[in-house]
């Protein structure tokens, strides 16, 4: 097969140190290679000197750079303009910030064909923005060209930028993280569209930390760390008998084993009826009955806009039910951890500022807080000195500690975490699983585990609740829903979490 792309010997320097260092990288037209590892690889970066696209302040060199027959070493901005889209095409992470909010998806799927002079005239343009919108699966094409960005859901946003992307034809893809944060069935999609372009003839580097997404579509791996491959090969040899120490930690942070089974039955500590919620029109909740049992871990599945988070704020009390009720048995002091501890956290203030300010509000006496937020950092495994640190100087894994430390300080009965490791790389994913597990053996918490990572729920939860569009569909116990699901919504909520685990 001919290479569409063709790297040797990227370096990229911050202040003389190099942060990528001696990258190699050869992609055939009708291949998908993937770049694994977690934040801080080199990974984005690599991608970006892929489009002449260098941070402010970096040094790149590189020995050999062929895009589609043409050499891009040394070219400046006005040439890489005439490469980027034309023969590299690039898919962003963020949709919603890479997509023009001023634009219809239509007029912004049609620049790079007014950019570079490929089609002409308006009905020449609609007919090409329509090919590319049925190429990406768009359903309701002619109506989705019409909206901004905003009024599409995140797949149908990433299928919007793919198509942008694939405007000009480019002989070379790059996908940088283009799954993460979707949920099961949406990120199953966005993959099976990555291996079809490929499988067109289309020469497809695909940027990931996710294991099981590359297994799913990828040829070829290479796996990086602190800026350098540790190792490479064909995706089956890598990941099945990988060689390097770091790759089977990779690996090994993605096999999460199933929970076990609890003895006995444990009695509620909470029990809903009917509760329901609308905002406006539009009724988040309906009807939903369960009970949280006490002890236990409460599992909460369900596509984006199913209803999980309005349920979790309505456990903890941020939301009120428009109907129904919901019952706690006994005094309970419950708390909530929120999926992004970096806009859960004031950002001006320290750890140690927002520690004490939850010591105060549970009632501990002023002499006793310091020491108080020493015991807290300690007992999610985080070093005292981070106290002086704002969250901004913490690392992803770092804040999320922080935020479980903030919420243990008002020394709860009970945790609601709504999505608490879905932005995290792998290892830092199993390390905080693991923390909250020892903490809930060691406080006896009582948890209500929201996400859309099943392979994440089945290993924390004993039972779940399976939401689509505000309506509990299926529940019961984690092993037996899993393992036999009823409703036709959680066998397609397991078959894509299968078809991208491990």
């Amino acid at each position: 097969m001919t290479a569409a792309l063709e790297l040797e010997g990227l370096r990229i320097d911050f202040g003389g140190s190099a942060v990528v260092d001696g990258v190699s990288l050869t992609v055939s037209r009708g291949e998908c290679a993937a770049i694994v590892g977690e934040s801080g690889a080199g990974k984005t970066l690599t991608a970006r000197a892929l489009l002449g696209l260098a941070p402010t302040g970096a040094t790149v060199r590189v020995d050999r750079l062929v895009v589609d027959g043409t050499d891009a070493r040394g070219l400046g901005e006005r040439g890489w303009r005439s490469l980027r889209g034309r023969r590299i095409g690039l898919v962003s992470q963020d949709a919603l910030v890479s997509l023009d909010p001023l634009q219809r998806v239509g007029s912004e799927i049609a620049e790079p064909l007014r950019i570079h002079r490929l089609v002409s005239g308006r009905s020449a343009l609609q007919s090409r923005v329509q090919e590319l919108l049925h190429r990406v699966w768009m359903p309701d094409g002619e109506r989705r060209a019409r909206q901004y960005p905003h009024e599409l859901s995140g797949g149908l946003r990433q299928r919007a930028l793919i198509a942008s992307a694939l405007a000009a034809d480019p002989a070379v893809l790059v996908a940088d993280e283009p799954t993460t944060a979707l949920d099961a069935t949406v990120q199953a999609r966005i993959l099976d569209l990555l291996r079809e372009i490929a499988d067109a003839g289309t020469a497809v580097v695909f940027i990931s930390h996710d294991i099981a997404a590359v297994r799913r579509i990828a040829d070829r791996v290479l796996v990086m760390r602190d800026g350098e491959v540790v190792e490479s090969g064909t995706t089956r040899d890598v990941l099945e008998a990988p060689q390097h120490d770091y790759t089977r930690q990779l690996l090994a942070a993605t096999m999460h084993e199933p929970r076990a089974a609890a003895e006995g039955t444990a009695a509620p500590v909470l029990v809903a009826v009917e509760v329901a919620k609308d905002f406006g029109e539009i009724s988040a909740v309906r009807d939903a009955s369960f009970s949280v049992p006490g002890g236990r871990t409460l599992g909460v599945v369900g596509e984006s806009g199913s209803g999980k988070t309005t349920l979790a704020r309505m456990i903890v009390g941020i939301e009120a039910p428009d109907g129904g009720s919901l019952r706690w048995i006994g005094d309970r002091r419950v708390q909530l951890v929120h999926q992004n501890p970096l806009g859960a956290f004031d950002p001006r203030w320290t750890i140690a500022r927002s520690l004490r300010e939850a010591l105060a509000a549970g009632g501990v006496p002023r002499a006793q807080r310091g020491a108080r937020v020493t015991e807290l950092l300690a007992e999610v495994g985080l070093d005292p000195s981070l106290a002086a640190r704002r969250p901004i100087a913490l690392s992803g894994g770092q804040r999320q500690r922080a935020a479980i430390a903030r919420a243990l300080a008002a020394d709860p009965d009970v945790l609601v975490l709504d999505e608490p490791v879905s932005a995290l790389d792998p290892s830092v994913r199993e390390r905080v699983l693991q923390l909250l597990r020892r903490l809930q053996r060691e406080r006896r918490l009582t948890m209500v585990f929201v996400s859309h990572d099943l392979d994440v729920v089945g290993a924390m939860a004993d039972e779940v609740l399976v939401m689509q569009e505000g309506v509990i569909v299926e529940q019961g116990l984690i092993a037996d829903v899993f393992a036999a699901p009823q409703h036709p919504f959680t066998r397609e909520l397991l078959e894509a979490s299968g078809s991208v685990s491990p």
